[in-house]
């Protein structure tokens, strides 16, 4: 660094850029600065590849270092200057008291002196040392200080920058998800403001059709009203007539008035119906949103098929949702009796059903067995079997293209049956607590090959109604 004094100035030009002391025996290499021989020896020792000048970074010859006795000429004048400057100063490298030159270190006191204090009381029976040992001793401890300072730094730099991609990542995770919640709610709130215009409309409709029917049954009964009030009044004046006059055509007047038959109005229903529908269809719409069904799913309208489809489906991930494989419960959720219901599986290769606890786990994989709380039978692989502990195989002699699923909560029992043929394929026998849902898997689509749905079949309501995923 340049320095406005010129004895400063020149002390920095005799500095080996290494070791930070002045030259000791003082060489030149190819991009023309200088180096102590033993310094930029040790800086290039080991090393197999091109060397480079510590200083420029200059790629050079390792062995072509050639002496400059000049500057080594040079190096002892400022030292010598520098020692008369220091004197002419009065500083800290003159002894304050002796006016010599401080040239030993004593470690007792952790101060420069010079001989005659060495020698004196003060500092006689402390260990010294030269000074320049003692410096060189001092900045290798330093040095070796560095070391493990550098590799903190190194360590708390590496923590701090994975902290900061942390705190970009959890960021970046909170915005998605703050935009994927407002995208969900502005889709329920799209959805709830049209439901409430269908349903206004609908109310309208219904109320001009009742109103307009009602109306109608007040003018035909106005009608009637008058007509009677008209019979009436005519009965009454021909009871107050002479005799002559009142038995003048008495009959025609008796005639008329026992044919008189009041027509009741038609039967308007006052029931919102259509609203009601509405209705239905809106939670129907707004179930969307905490349907189990896995983004793989497809539903038909009617929720009586279910199929994996082609594409994964962009689907809010709330918790009651499986996210893993094509899955999905059905709607109802049973506590206590019995129940019966039968699904077509047709020909397909692979798929799983029976039965579960409202409360599995609806994300990562699913393990069939009844202490994890599904009851379930599949076909896999060309085999039946069902999700017991040790995974029990199923004789099967028919292919069931339709199987029947008995429920009996207070007997503890899930059954299987083959409906093709009529035969029992398996029971599950356990005590069941919470409320249980029938479960579904289509199985993975396996290139088309699995691609046809599961279908829920309709049953008599004595055998147990039907069902809707």
């Amino acid at each position: 660094m340049a320095t406005d004094n010129p004895v400063e100035s020149l002390q920095e030009e005799a500095m080996c850029p290494i070791c930070l002391e002045y030259f000791k025996d003082p060489v030149i290499i190819d991009c023309g600065h200088h180096f102590c021989r033993a310094c930029i020896a040790q800086c290039w020792e080991g090393s197999n590849t091109d060397i480079s000048c510590p200083q420029c970074r200059e790629t050079v010859q390792q062995g072509n270092l050639r002496p400059n006795r000049k500057l080594a000429n040079v190096v002892e004048m400022v030292k010598r200057l520098s020692l008369q400057a220091a004197k002419g100063a009065g500083e800290e490298r003159v002894c304050g008291e002796h006016q010599e030159t401080l040239k030993l270190f004593c470690e007792e006191d952790q101060t420069s002196v010079c001989v005659v204090c060495h020698l004196s009381r003060a500092h006689r029976d402390h260990r010294v040392a030269p000074i320049k040992e003692a410096a060189q001793e001092y900045k290798e401890k330093l040095q070796g200080a560095l070391g493990p300072l550098r590799k903190e730094l190194e360590e708390a730099l590496t923590l701090m920058s994975k902290e900061e991609t942390k705190t970009k990542e959890w960021q970046g995770k909170v915005k998605n998800r703050r935009e994927m919640i407002a995208g969900e709610f502005n889709k329920l709130h799209t959805l709830l403001r049209e439901e409430e215009q269908l349903l206004l409309q609908s109310l309208e409709e219904e109320e001009k059709k009742t109103l307009q029917r009602l109306q109608e049954n007040v003018t035909k009964l106005s009608q009637q009203s008058s007509s009677l009030q008209q019979l009436i009044t005519e009965l009454e004046e021909k009871c107050q007539q002479p005799v002559v006059e009142l038995l003048k055509d008495v009959k025609s007047t008796l005639s008329r008035s026992a044919n008189v038959k009041l027509q009741e109005p038609e039967a308007v229903s006052t029931d919102l119906k259509n609203v009601y529908k509405i209705s239905l269809d809106m939670r129907e719409a707004l179930k969307r949103f905490v349907d189990t069904a896995s983004p793989d799913l497809v539903l038909s309208e009617d929720r009586k098929r279910v199929r994996q489809g082609v594409k994964r489906q962009d689907l809010p991930n709330n918790p009651e949702r499986f996210d893993t494989y094509p899955e999905v419960l059905g709607a109802e959720r049973f506590a206590g009796g019995r129940r019966y219901w039968e699904v077509e599986v047709g020909d397909k290769p692979g798929w799983e059903l029976g039965v579960c606890r409202e409360s599995v786990s609806r994300k990562g994989e699913s393990t069939f067995s009844p202490g994890n709380g599904f009851w379930v039978v599949w076909l896999g692989d060309g085999e039946y079997k069902a999700g017991t502990s040790l995974r029990t195989p199923l004789p099967v002699s028919v292919r069931p293209s339709r199987v029947g699923i008995f429920l009996d909560c207070e007997a503890g029992e899930v059954s299987f049956y083959n409906v093709t043929d009529r035969s029992h394929l398996f029971t599950f026998t356990d005590t069941f607590s919470g409320k249980l849902r029938p479960y579904f898997c289509p199985g993975l689509n396996a290139g088309g090959t699995n691609a046809a749905p599961l279908i829920i079949c309709p049953v008599p309501a004595q055998a147990g109604g039907n069902l809707s995923p």
